[in-house]
């Protein structure tokens, strides 16, 4: 389930919650942009305990943007084998999904900026969402989102 909220500098957000646990969630928040080819944007991850943040992925214009990914995991609401996965140009925002029996998909996010970095970190939640309109409705947030 997705929810949008405005931002401190009237910006729009939307968050992402796990159906199984509302306590975990996904947020998209702070989207600017340098240039016509390019929409930055922070993704905040959340679960009991985690807080977890990446401030700069970016988006670029010549390159599949999440929205598609979604829009496709909606389309296959009646399942698939296996795990489906996306990931930005810079690896800094990744996306595997599952499927499993009762008709819910299983999406977890996994942060992790400069991922060639020494010393680096990670962190990963996984949100539950209905593989129907559940997922329709993320995927048309998200394709939002990105839009501005």
């Amino acid at each position: 389930m997705t929810s949008w909220s405005r931002d401190t500098d009237e910006q729009m957000g939307m968050t992402i919650r796990c159906q199984d646990n509302p306590s975990v969630a996904v947020t998209f928040c702070d989207r600017f942009s340098y240039d016509a080819d390019s929409l930055h944007y922070a993704v905040e991850i959340q679960a009991p305990g985690m807080n977890a943040r990446v401030d700069e992925v970016v988006a670029w214009v010549w390159d599949s943007d999440l929205a598609p990914f979604l829009e496709a995991l909606a389309t296959d609401y009646r399942g698939w084998d296996g795990e489906r996965s996306w990931q930005t140009n810079d690896r800094d925002l990744a996306v595997s999904a599952v499927f499993r029996s009762g008709g819910h998909v299983g999406l977890t996010w996994n942060l992790r900026p400069w991922p060639n970095a020494s010393g680096g970190w990670a962190a990963s939640v996984t949100t539950w969402l209905e593989a129907g309109e559940q997922m329709s409705s993320l995927a048309t947030d998200v394709r939002h989102f990105l839009a501005g």
